[in-house]
């Protein structure tokens, strides 16, 4: 997302040294009067603040969203279960009122009395002996059945609590995202405001590298890892979309996740999830198909397309491009 356009430091990759030589290189770039670029310095810190504050907030909104669908389904599961459980014992009622009716009707007599007027008294205590376990057995089914209910009960309760917060931090979300979006808005214009060769400077400087040694392996390592890169060249130019994952529109990590699927490859929906997809492998040894992560906190993900260069989509505004693979600090490279 867009905040690979942060040319400032943050305190992500305050200190790092590849941003440090980029900003030298950034600077010498734009070689402006002094008095003429400090609007534009500050344009683009606005820029790249709210950038990151919306990629943090997109990620934040799909994380939410991914653990609500899950807990629908296991509150579904929950539910089914509890359908089952009462068949079964609203069965065992049935079963029991027709026991019990029995039982009514042959106690009348005392049971010392009955004994004495049988015809085979051994056949008698047989039968309530039998009669005396299988009531036992099912009174005893009865109540583990009861307390599963219960259990269950409990359970699905509390999958409904959970669900009921994460709504509520998702609307939260929601309500902050397009906070983010009229700020974004707010600062295209301003950006928008600059001379025409500062605006150029900016996009130049947004798709620089910092410093990083050419990667010119340009082979997948395997064949699923090719497959996800021909889906994703395939959507290049597709629109940056809040929440997305395809195929009209992506956020960084729904493209990563539909470009995968296309592959039959399952992957997480956010971008923390997807650094831990895989086996990390070191920048200098990346291929076509791996996913880069970026910052410290994980929250943009691109997929690497070889000689340098990430398929990603970046910002809202923007589309699904090519870019530098060093345009903002790489956190760690996951092979799938």
């Amino acid at each position: 997302m867009g905040s690979h356009r942060r040319l400032a430091p943050s305190g992500f990759d305050r200190g790092a040294g590849a941003a440090v030589g980029f900003l030298s290189v950034a600077a010498t770039a734009l070689c402006a009067v002094p008095a003429a670029s400090a609007p534009y310095d500050d344009t683009r810190a606005e820029v790249d603040r709210l950038y990151e504050q919306a990629e943090k907030a997109t990620e934040a909104y799909n994380k939410a969203d991914e653990r609500a669908d899950e807990l629908r389904e296991e509150a579904g599961t929950a539910r089914d279960r509890i359908a089952r459980q009462q068949q079964r014992i609203n069965s065992m009622r049935e079963s029991l009122g027709s026991l019990a009716g029995a039982q009514y009707r042959s106690g009348g007599l005392d049971p010392s009395l009955a004994l004495l007027l049988s015809d085979d008294p051994e056949d008698y205590l047989d039968r309530a002996s039998r009669l005396d376990r299988v009531t036992a057995h099912q009174a005893g089914e009865l109540r583990n059945l009861q307390d599963a209910m219960r259990e269950l009960a409990q359970d699905r309760e509390e999958a409904a609590g959970k669900l009921r917060e994460l709504e509520k931090s998702r609307k939260t979300v929601a309500v902050h995202k397009k906070s983010v979006e009229r700020k974004l808005a707010t600062a295209r214009r301003l950006l928008n405001s600059l001379p025409e060769a500062e605006r150029a400077a900016y996009d130049r400087a947004s798709r620089s590298g910092r410093g990083l040694p050419y990667l010119g392996n340009a082979t997948a390592a395997s064949g699923r890892g090719a497959a996800a890169v021909a889906a994703a060249r395939s959507v290049v130019g597709r629109p940056y979309v809040w929440g997305a994952n395809g195929p009209s529109g992506f956020d960084c990590s729904g493209l990563t996740q539909w470009s995968y699927a296309q592959a039959g490859v399952s992957l997480p929906r956010t971008s923390q999830a997807q650094r831990y997809a895989g086996r990390q492998v070191p920048l200098s040894e990346a291929r076509p198909g791996d996913l880069v992560v970026y910052r410290d906190d994980a929250s943009h993900v691109g997929m690497y397309m070889g000689n340098g260069q990430v398929i990603h989509a970046p910002y809202p505004g923007a589309p699904v491009r090519y870019d530098p693979v060093g345009m903002m600090p790489v956190s760690s490279v996951t092979r799938v």
